[in-house]
């Protein structure tokens, strides 16, 4: 029984792990210890108001510059990675992270925080396009599903321990997180650095390089798939203003909204491993559409749940439903973005969601105070369907693009 339990594990692990270049495995490593030692962006408004004095609104003012920052990131990293190079991309970004935490932790006044703040954002997210071009660089085009879905899973591994870490450091002295942030970033870009050579494909006679960093938005295929996946994304930021308002009107504190979404990050680590393979066997098209029908019926729930335990059902539907677009969607910008384009393509992905987080809470949040709990859950729940069938309405489009390259 031993012996074939471990012939199992051994199947199990070479079908999920297995058969990825090394490249890869130094990039993973890399994002884990990257996003392990985020310590600051989680506790950036608590640090604004505790420590530094700002209001509530203030802070929130300032928290928005970081995600103007962060709009600005994606579409230009993309651009520099196409450009100069993945190594350029990544270590101007990790490198210029490092320095802007630290430049926010020696800010003095408010003009100078808010300059900082905007810097963070802009160069935090400015590697990110050259992170997901790499993959598709390095991985067969038959493994990328998979090496997305174990990249997508470390991401959320770093994300669910890195507060519990910066909560013990801040607990002794808040100063520690600005430096174990900066200090892991510099560990990161070390790795990269050192054991991750350059990956961008050569430039070859005929092939699409031209455009700046917006190139991919006059891509009639790939625009409208971006406007979808926007509008699934507004309904997921609404964790971060209407839902925490939505339970303290029921009654519910910081610690049961605390305790509703950490079975987002729960349910990612302990469920992402084995629901990936079967992710990738699903028609692409198929799994974007339930994942935004799971999403719009998880934020729905809340009209009709008033407990913590209710908040926490509808968070394990909608995180679901991120579970099984998050790794399709990057496979999808791989296959539609030209060779000299991998970059930049993944940039406009992900500053639709940059541009997700400036929209979703504020609307999310009008929607809530004038119209009330029912209209606004119900409303996402709307959205998640229109999104789905929308979805399946793009897939032909994709199919003439892709033709048999593509499983939709």
């Amino acid at each position: 029984m031993t012996a074939a339990w471990t012939r199992s594990a051994r199947t199990f692990l070479q079908s999920s792990v297995g058969g990825l270049p090394g490249t890869y495995w130094v990039l993973w490593l890399a994002t884990l210890v990257n996003k392990l030692g985020a310590f600051i962006v989680p506790f950036l408004s608590l640090y604004l108001v505790k420590h530094r004095g700002l209001s509530v609104s203030e802070a929130g003012a300032l928290f928005s510059l970081f995600g103007v920052g962060s709009l600005v990131a994606n579409p230009l990293g993309g651009w520099l990675s196409d450009r100069y190079g993945r190594r350029v991309g990544m270590l101007t970004g990790l490198c210029g992270a490092a320095v802007a935490v630290l430049l926010l932790w020696l800010a003095e006044g408010r003009v100078q925080l808010a300059a900082a703040a905007f810097l963070l954002g802009l160069v935090m997210d400015l590697s990110r396009p050259s992170v997901m071009a790499i993959v598709a660089d390095v991985v067969r085009r038959e493994d990328q599903p998979r090496a997305y879905n174990l990249l997508y899973w470390a991401v959320n591994v770093g994300f669910a321990a890195s507060p519990l870490v910066a909560g013990s450091l801040g607990e002794r002295h808040f100063d520690w997180l600005f430096v174990g942030d900066a200090a892991t970033t510099l560990a990161c870009a070390a790795l990269i650095w050192r054991f991750a050579p350059e990956s961008r494909p050569a430039p070859v006679d005929g092939m699409p390089n031209e455009g700046g960093p917006f190139v991919a938005l006059r891509d009639a295929v790939f625009l409208p798939y971006l406007a979808v996946n926007f509008l699934v994304a507004l309904l997921f930021f609404q964790f971060f203003v209407a839902l925490p308002a939505d339970m303290a009107a029921q009654g519910l504190g910081e610690q049961q909204y605390g305790m509703a979404i950490s079975v987002n990050g729960v349910l990612i680590v302990l469920l992402q491993p084995m629901l990936g393979a079967r992710v990738e066997r699903m028609r692409r098209g198929t799994a974007l559409a339930l994942g935004a029908l799971l999403t719009g019926a998880g934020f729905g729930l809340y009209a009709h749940v008033s407990s913590l335990a209710g908040f926490a059902a509808g968070a394990a539907v909608w995180t679901l439903g991120e579970i099984l677009m998050a790794p399709v969607n990057s496979s999808i910008v791989a296959d539609l973005a030209p060779e000299a384009q991998r970059a930049r393509y993944q940039g406009a992905y992900n500053m639709a969601w940059s541009l997700a987080v400036l929209v979703g809470p504020v609307t999310g949040s009008w929607v809530l105070e004038h119209l009330g709990r029912t209209a606004l859950w119900n409303g996402c729940l709307g959205v998640g369907a229109v999104g789905a069938v929308l979805h399946l309405l793009l897939v032909p489009s994709r199919r003439r693009r892709l033709g048999a390259l593509a499983r939709e």
